[in-house]
C-alpha cells in the first residue's frame, strides 16, 4: 500500500539500525522513553528492540489513557452506571478494566446496568436523542487526541437543548505528565527512573503541535522527537535522539512532519478552549496527583457535567498489591517484572489496566510474545 509499505521497508530498517549502532557511544547508556502506548505496541509489533544495540534501551511511559485512569474514577463510573435511569456510554477498552472489589463496567452490565460501548462521542449524542427518558452519560477519557470530539459533542448538545446528555470528563494532558515524571520521586521506587530523551506522541502532537514541548525541552534539557507509528518512524526518531544526546543538544525535532506542524490544529484547540478548562490537580494511576494535568467542563457548560449533575466525586481506592501496573506506568519496571504477568494476569483475565488496553505495555508484551524465552537452536 502506497505510503505505508515505504515506512515498513526491511532494508531501510536494517540501514537505520546500523546507523544507530554506529553512532551510539558504547561507553554510555541511552534511556529513551516512548510516552505513547501506541508507540510501545509498534516497537514490539515490528521487533524494534531486536534491532537496537544493548546500550539503547526503550522505557515504556504512561501514554495509555485507559491505563492511567485511577481506580477511584473507574469506580465512580460503575456507580453512575448502576443508577436507575442512567445509560453510561464508554469506549470498549474501559469495559473490562478491573475496579475495586473485582468490579468492572462489563460486570455491571451483566448485573443489569445499561452500559453501552460506543466508538465516539457522537454515538453517545445519538443515544441521548433516541432515549429522551434516560440520562445518557458519556465516559470521556483520552489525551489531547480525543478531547476535541468531546468538546464538539458538548457544544452540539447545548445548541440542540439536549438536556439528557452529560459528560464524565477524564481527559488528561501530555506535557504536565512529562514534567511530573522528571520532577517527582515516588517513595515506592528504589531509585528514580533516568530518562535521557523522549519519543514524543504522534496523534497528540497533531493536535497540540511541537511548540507545546519547547519550554519543557529547554527547561529540563531533555530532547524530544515527535515520531510516527511505523517502524521506520520509530527507528529514525531513535537515531535523532541518539544524535542529540551525543551532541549535548535538547531540542524539539519533528520526525512526523507529514502530519505534525509547529502550532498544531488550532481550530481544534479553540474548540477545546471554549468548552473545557484545566483542573488544578488530577490523579493519575502510577503517578499520583499531577498538577494542571487534566480538563473539566467550564462553568457555562455545567449542565452537561456529570460530576456536577449527580453531585459525585471519586473516592480513593486501593491498588491490587500483586499488580505492578503503577510502577510500569512510571517506567521503573517492565511487565515481566510483575509476578502475575502472563500467569494469573492475561488478556482473558486481566488484573490491571495495562493488560486490558490496546495501548497497555503488558498487553504489548503478551500479544507479541516478548515474555517468552527464545527457543534454543
Amino acid at each position: 500500500m502506497r505510503y505505508i509499505d515505504e515506512f515498513r521497508d526491511g532494508a531501510a530498517a536494517r540501514a537505520l539500525a546500523s546507523r544507530i549502532a554506529a553512532e551510539a557511544d558504547p561507553a554510555r547508556e541511552y534511556r529513551l522513553m516512548e510516552f505513547c502506548g501506541g508507540h510501545t505496541h509498534a516497537i514490539f509489533r515490528y521487533g524494534v528492540p531486536d534491532l537496537l544495540p544493548p546500550n539503547v534501551r526503550m522505557i515504556h511511559g504512561p501514554g495509555c489513557p485507559v491505563c492511567v485512569l485511577p481506580i477511584g474514577r473507574l469506580d465512580l463510573a460503575i456507580d453512575l452506571a448502576l443508577r436507575p435511569g442512567v445509560t453510561l456510554c464508554t469506549y470498549g477498552d474501559m469495559m473490562r478494566v478491573p475496579g475495586s472489589r473485582k468490579r468492572s463496567l462489563l460486570r455491571a452490565k451483566a448485573e443489569g446496568a445499561d452500559v453501552r460501548m460506543v466508538y465516539s462521542a457522537t454515538d453517545a449524542l445519538r443515544l441521548a436523542r433516541e432515549l429522551p427518558d434516560r440520562e445518557v452519560v458519556f465516559f470521556a477519557i483520552g489525551f489531547e487526541t480525543t478531547t476535541p470530539p468531546t468538546a464538539v459533542a458538548v457544544r452540539t448538545a447545548a445548541a440542540e437543548g439536549l438536556h439528557n446528555f452529560t459528560v464524565y470528563c477524564n481527559h488528561v494532558l501530555t506535557p504536565p505528565a512529562l514534567v511530573h515524571l522528571l520532577e517527582t520521586a515516588n517513595p515506592e521506587d528504589p531509585e528514580p527512573v533516568r530518562i535521557d530523551g523522549f519519543v514524543g506522541p504522534a496523534h497528540v502532537s497533531v493536535v497540540i503541535g511541537t511548540d507545546a514541548y519547547q519550554r519543557f525541552a529547554e527547561h529540563y534539557r531533555k530532547p524530544v522527537v515527535i515520531a510516527g507509528f511505523e517502524p521506520l518512524d520509530v527507528l529514525q526518531s531513535i537515531l535523532m535522539l541518539v544524535r542529540q544526546i551525543n551532541e549535548g543538544r535538547a531540542t524539539i525535532e519533528n520526525e512526523y512532519s507529514r502530519a505534525v506542524v509547529a502550532g498544531g490544529n488550532q481550530r481544534a484547540q479553540a474548540i477545546v478552549g471554549d468548552v473545557l478548562e484545566v483542573r488544578e490537580t488530577f490523579e493519575w494511576r502510577g503517578l499520583g496527583e499531577v498538577p494542571y494535568s487534566a480538563l473539566r467542563l467550564r462553568e457555562r457548560y455545567a449542565a452537561f457535567d456529570a460530576e456536577r449533575l449527580f453531585a459525585v466525586a471519586p473516592a480513593k481506592a486501593r491498588e491490587n498489591k500483586a499488580c505492578e501496573c503503577p510502577a510500569i506506568l512510571r517506567g521503573v519496571k517492565r511487565p515481566t517484572d510483575c509476578g502475575i504477568f502472563g500467569t494469573v494476569c492475561t488478556p482473558e483475565n486481566p488484573m490491571g489496566s495495562c493488560m486490558v488496553s490496546a495501548e497497555g505495555a503488558c498487553a504489548a508484551y503478551y500479544t507479541y510474545g516478548r515474555h517468552k524465552t527464545p527457543a534454543v537452536a
